[in-house]
């Protein structure tokens, strides 16, 4: 019997966590980062960075095949034996704390940018935890759930994409294709690879699927998803802005929402942003409880909530006294990019060479 069973998801549930997660904050600046790299070539890097994620992926869903009732975590304990594995276990809980952490920040400090500059950090920052703890403490079936909930509330969001190309629209953009020479295209590879991470959350959420024979087919489906929402905003983006004016700004996602003009509605970003909130919630919450599960396996406990409770209690006292700059919030996701792109597509390989090892000579020991 699954020791998972009690806490399963369905597929769909499966695909939504990994795309949430994958797309959330990310696509707020994708476009501006591609611009500044590829100029509008960049979209070409999106498929690029599709081909590894999808290839990492079948990695790792083929490591998941040999110990389909273990998580990440107890694959390292098995593999490495005890203290080593629970080294690199604590490795991985200290990445995604601070992935967590990252984009709390970053939330606050949009919402802060965008629409209300006078708010202080601790406010929002204990307005922000409220549905975090909620969600997180329920597992992994209640992250499943929400998961479909977030569907639901932004599935009309890239609808308004059409509505930005009623006018001005510069389709000239994006010819001559290659125009900048194929080193620009390959060096932003590296750009649409950290906006794809999200895919190994099939390393932690693996053995709670129902229908694991599907496995690949989701993670392929996720990647392709989320490599589809980052090409259609990063065209649109480069069909409204020049590659300068891209280079402007900041989020050039959201000035996109400025270029729609309703005749009942200003400012159509105070409204999207806000709902957009609970997109951004699902990268956060995912990173949230598999360092919480991770923490709580390595130390032996049931309960994952406590170890919940101390970080957002320390987000909310450093909240009082860190305010971060925009260059203070892009240092932070460059580091912790760095540090997952060889968590997240060096180390799969490895362990799977490893694992492949482990278990031909265990077969070779019992015979």
């Amino acid at each position: 019997m699954n020791k998972y069973s009690m806490n399963q998801i369905s597929l769909k549930q499966f695909i939504l966590i990994i795309v949430e997660n994958q797309v959330g904050i990310g696509i707020l600046s994708l476009p501006r980062e591609l611009a500044e790299s590829a100029g509008t070539d960049g979209w070409i890097s999106i498929i690029l960075g599709w081909i590894l994620a999808v290839l990492l992926s079948l990695v790792i869903i083929r490591i998941m095949e040999k110990n389909p009732e273990y998580t990440l975590f107890e694959i390292l304990t098995k593999y490495f034996g005890k203290w080593a594995g629970k080294g690199l276990a604590a490795v991985w809980i200290l990445l995604y704390v601070c992935a967590a952490s990252t984009v709390m920040l970053s939330a606050i400090h949009i919402i802060k940018i965008w629409i209300i500059q006078g708010t202080p950090n601790y406010m929002l920052m204990a307005l922000f935890v409220i549905p975090v703890y909620m969600i997180t403490k329920q597992g992994v079936r209640g992250i499943g759930e929400f998961a479909e909930l977030v569907l639901i509330v932004t599935l009309w969001m890239p609808f308004l994409l059409i509505l930005t190309l009623k006018d001005d629209t510069q389709w000239m953009n994006l010819i001559p294709i290659g125009k900048e020479g194929i080193s620009p295209i390959l060096s932003s590879v590296k750009t649409t690879v950290y906006s794809f991470t999200g895919f190994e959350m099939a390393f932690f959420f693996y053995p709670f699927l129902k229908d694991k024979k599907s496995a690949f087919k989701g993670i392929v489906l996720a990647n392709s998803i989320s490599m589809m929402i980052y090409i259609t905003t990063t065209i649109v983006c480069f069909v409204k802005f020049s590659r300068t004016e891209i280079k402007e700004y900041v989020y050039p996602t959201l000035n996109l929402l400025k270029l729609i003009h309703l005749p009942f509605l200003e400012r159509l970003e105070i409204i999207c942003l806000p709902l957009y909130l609970v997109f951004i919630f699902m990268t956060i919450i995912p990173f949230l409880y598999v360092a919480a599960f991770g923490t709580s396996q390595i130390l032996g406990k049931q309960d994952h909530r406590n170890f919940l409770r101390i970080v957002i209690t320390l987000w909310i006292l450093l909240s009082f006294f860190f305010i971060p700059t925009d260059s203070q919030i892009t240092k932070m996701a460059k580091m912790v990019g760095i540090t997952g792109l060889y968590s997240v597509y060096v180390f799969p390989i490895f362990l799977w060479i490893y694992g492949w090892i482990f278990h031909f000579v265990r077969k070779e020991v019992r015979q």
